[in-house]
Order: structure tokens, then C-alpha cells, then sequence
């Protein structure tokens, strides 16, 4: 099988970024019985999700740079092939440490979307860059909804490792399929780590970068906000049974599959930043109108879920125009700028995590969880604000 000379095309770059979606999501049904297995507390297996999610934001840090330099091909297969064989590491992992050991080298796979977001800004313009974007999160948001349902469906029949054992054939495929087609398309790559250095000043000091990062962080974080929360509420509120959340949540990333099919549609031929403004002011009418409608004691199951289905689809409208906004204040810096925002999305999406989990509770379910979702896709809202404010102050010839 010979490398790939030219560039990928847009399905092998889906199923980059779903698998780095599936890495977090496809095992979590099997948590109460990997920490059975092993005979440790559940909190220690946690360890295999929010351990997970702190090496993947340090990793987003030191991966886009490393494309940056030295190219989107070789980092995104050494990357895959990392994950592949810690994949195969967790299958045969005996004892807890050993299994979080190579559990945390499998953060390597966040390479799949980080780069993919990188490869499609190296090979189009913005307005094409984000349409483009739109289709690969329209296609991609399948995975948190089928990933769980596979992963309980293979421990019911093989038991846990058998999620595993999919990761390995995942990743090992998808190494294939990536060394086959994903030829290189970063034009631009650095002579020396001196030379990428030079540039990173101006990336830190663009306030566009600032705010589209912030944007983006804030959207993603009151949908962080929501997952968390959302159990408790239908629990408590509702009586709704496991299956009926399910249902809600997914219905929720269909609203989020349409505002990103709406941006594939349009983004070509629609200013970014209206795009995403339009998208903002979505996310934060809709949980501001369900939190007034649950204080004016008018609340319901239906207002709950349909708030959220707002936030959804603003974000849908929101987060492949804010993701090529921020990789082309410094196109040189593509990778380094998806990198540190995907780090920001975590790191943010992990505090508001905690925030919602330790002030949640029975009587104030829903309030606070509409409260926060409203708080945060505000705080989106004026961060495109402020870019718009940018452009006006200090326009650029190519204002996007």
C-alpha cells in the first residue's frame, strides 16, 4: 500500500474525528462492571474518564504544534497508531494501573479531530472551510448517540473488554485508511521550532483569536453543563426512565446535526460571524425563556428538553464558523490554534462539569442547569460581540 500523495478526502476525515469522539463515549455503559472486574471503587475507574480528558487537553496543547512544524500526516499517524496499540494494551490489562496506564495513552487519538479541523483550513478557505466543517460535525454527532448504545451492546454479549477490543480494530483500520489516503496538506510548515516561535506572539495577541476561542468554549460549555445535570432533573422532576432521557439528549444532538447541516448549506456565502451571532442568540433565548417559564412555575418536561434543543442547534451554527474564524487569524498556526482551543473546551467544559455536579440538586434541578446554560451561551454571545467590535475598530482587507 502506497502513502498518499494527495489530500484526504472529507469521509476519511469524519472518521477521524468520530473515533476520537467514540474513545470517550462507547465504554461508559461498562464503568460499574470494569470497576466489579478489577475490585476497586468506582471512583478509581473514573480515573479512566476524567483522567482521560486531562492528558487530552494537555495533548491538544502539544499536537497542533507538532503539525505545525512537521506536517498533518506523520503527527496524525504516529497519533493513531499510538492509539491503536494502547487500545490493544487495555484488552489485556490484568490489573487497574496497567488498564489506566494505557487508558490515558489513548487520549492520543484527539489528534483525529484536532488535525482533521487543521487539514480542512490548510485545504479551503474560511466560508468553504467552515461549510465543510458543518458536514463533518453533522456527520461525526452520530457518535454520542450510537457510541453508548454499541458499547452496552458489546458487554452484554462479550463483556467489557470487548469495547476494547473494537478500539484496536478501530484504530488499527483507521491507521490504514489514513496512510492510504491522508496525503500531506500543510503548504506552510516551519523551517525550524525558532522560526514557529516567532509566530506564536502575534496568534496570542490577535483578539479575534481570543474571541472566537472564547466563543466557542463558552457554546460547547452550557451543553457540558446540561449532560451533567440533565440525569438528576429527570430523575427527580420527571420520574423519566434511562431510555426516555436517552431519547432527550438525542434529540438534542439532532438539533445540533441541523444547525450544522444549515451551516454546510450556507456558510460559503454567509459572513462567519453572522452565522454565529444568529446561532448565540438561539442558544441563549432558548434556556432564558425555559428558565422563565419554570420560575413562573409553568415548567414541564417538554420546556426542559426544548430549551436545551435551542442551545443545540445554536451551537450548531455556531462552532464550525467560530472553528475556521479561529484557524485563520494565523493560518500558519492552523494546528497550534485548534490545539489550544480544543484545550480551552475541556478544560472549561470540565469546571462547569464540577460547577453543575456539586451545586445540583433535587429542588433547584432545573433552574440551575437552565441557569447555567443561559450564563454560558451568553458569554458566547458577547464574545462574537466583541469580534464584531474588532472588525469594525481594526478591519482586516479578507474580514471574515
Amino acid at each position: 500500500m502506497r502513502a498518499a500523495r494527495t489530500p484526504p478526502s472529507l469521509v476519511t476525515l469524519v472518521f477521524a474525528t468520530a473515533l476520537s469522539v467514540l474513545s470517550l463515549n462507547l465504554f461508559l455503559p461498562s464503568l460499574a462492571r470494569m470497576s466489579e472486574d478489577f475490585q476497586v471503587d468506582y471512583s478509581l475507574i473514573n480515573i479512566s474518564v476524567a483522567g482521560y480528558l486531562a492528558v487530552s487537553a494537555v495533548l491538544q496543547l502539544i499536537i497542533g504544534p507538532l503539525s505545525d512544524r512537521f506536517g498533518r500526516r506523520p503527527v496524525l499517524l504516529i497519533c493513531m497508531g499510538l492509539f491503536a496499540c494502547a487500545s490493544f494494551g487495555c484488552v489485556l490489562a490484568e490489573t487497574i494501573w496497567v488498564f489506566l496506564g494505557f487508558r490515558l495513552l489513548q487520549a492520543s487519538v484527539v489528534a483525529g479531530s484536532v488535525l482533521s479541523s487543521a487539514t480542512i483550513r490548510d485545504m479551503y478557505p474560511p466560508n468553504e472551510a467552515a461549510s465543510k466543517l458543518g458536514y463533518v460535525a453533522m456527520a461525526m454527532a452520530l457518535a454520542p448517540m450510537l457510541g453508548p448504545m454499541l458499547g452496552g451492546a458489546l458487554d452484554m454479549l462479550f463483556g467489557w473488554r470487548a469495547g476494547f477490543v473494537f478500539y484496536s480494530l478501530a484504530g488499527t483500520g483507521l491507521l490504514a485508511l489514513l496512510w492510504a489516503d491522508m496525503g500531506e496538506t500543510n503548504s506552510e510548515r516551519s523551517s525550524t521550532f525558532s522560526a514557529q516561535l516567532s509566530e506564536y506572539p502575534h496568534l496570542f495577541r490577535a483578539r479575534r483569536f481570543w474571541g472566537y476561542a472564547l466563543c466557542m468554549a463558552f457554546s460547547i460549555g452550557g451543553f457540558y453543563s446540561f449532560i451533567t445535570g440533565a440525569p438528576l432533573v429527570a430523575q427527580a422532576w420527571f420520574d423519566l426512565t434511562p431510555a426516555m432521557l436517552g431519547l432527550g439528549i438525542g434529540i438534542i444532538t439532532g438539533g445540533f446535526m441541523v444547525g450544522n447541516f444549515i451551516t454546510g448549506r450556507i456558510a460559503t456565502r454567509t459572513r462567519l460571524t453572522t452565522m454565529i451571532l444568529i446561532g448565540r442568540i438561539f442558544a441563549s433565548v432558548g434556556p432564558f425563556v425555559g428558565l422563565s417559564l419554570f420560575l413562573a412555575g409553568q415548567g414541564s418536561v417538554w420546556v426542559f428538553f426544548g430549551s436545551a434543543i435551542f442551545v443545540g442547534f445554536g451551537n450548531g451554527l455556531t462552532n464550525a464558523n467560530a472553528s475556521s474564524g479561529l484557524m485563520s487569524v494565523r493560518p500558519k498556526l492552523a494546528g497550534s490554534a485548534a490545539g489550544l482551543s480544543g484545550a480551552m473546551i475541556v478544560a472549561l467544559g470540565a469546571v462547569l462539569t464540577s460547577m453543575t455536579g456539586a451545586f445540583v440538586s433535587p429542588a433547584n434541578g432545573p433552574f440551575l442547569v437552565l441557569g447555567m446554560m443561559c450564563a454560558s451561551s451568553f458569554v458566547g454571545l458577547l464574545a462574537v460581540l466583541y469580534i464584531r467590535w474588532v472588525d469594525v475598530t481594526d478591519p482586516l482587507p479578507d474580514a471574515i
